[in-house]
């Protein structure tokens, strides 16, 4: 199965992944980081924070870039 690594992106702030989740396919990993969005929203909401121009960049175990998700995505989802 292989690992995917998730970045948060947030303004100038990055929040690395080093440990990584091990997903069935790209696609899963892609629905893994829009919950992760919607749950990073979530709390800033809460907290009056407006996030939602913010990215999870998902990478493979070599750390090469595959997908860059907008924040904003999750939000035309259903979870």
């Amino acid at each position: 199965m292989p690992r995917f690594f998730f970045s948060i992106v947030s303004g100038q702030h990055i929040l690395d992944d080093d440990e990584g989740s091990d997903l069935a396919s790209l696609d899963q990993a892609i629905e893994e980081a829009h919950k992760d969005a919607r749950e990073l929203m979530s709390e800033a909401i809460l907290q009056g924070r407006d996030i939602s121009e913010g990215c999870v960049v998902i990478r493979d175990s070599a750390r090469e870039l595959l997908k860059v998700v907008p924040f904003a995505d999750a939000l035309d989802r259903k979870p």
